[in-house]
């Protein structure tokens, strides 16, 4: 009878050590679909075009962020005051290339 038992409960550990492996292959899956669908996201994003209007609410930290330029201020020396932006304020975007 303690053998019966012994060997169910071999039985029973082997089966949930199947199906923990069998869980954590899914959840690697899901979160690799996941990663791949962010990533596709990301490359599909519209640039933003060379010459940019500044719109309304807009500040450079956002513009920035929004068209891939951490560098606008220092490529727009006509920008003195970086806090200082305003709707119609034209300038020059360069998106980030690992420079």
């Amino acid at each position: 009878m303690a053998e019966k038992i012994s060997w169910c409960c071999v039985l029973f550990m082997a089966i949930i050590l199947v199906l923990s492996c069998c869980e954590s292959s899914t959840n690697e899956f899901r979160v690799q679909m996941l990663m791949q669908r962010n990533i596709n996201n990301n490359n599909n994003k519209k640039a933003c075009d060379e010459i940019y209007v500044v719109r309304e609410g807009e500040t450079l930290q956002t513009i920035s962020e929004k068209c891939g330029d951490p560098y606008i201020v220092e490529e727009n020396p006509h920008i003195q005051d970086p806090d200082d932006v305003f709707p119609g304020l034209v300038i020059k975007i360069n998106p980030f290339t690992n420079r």
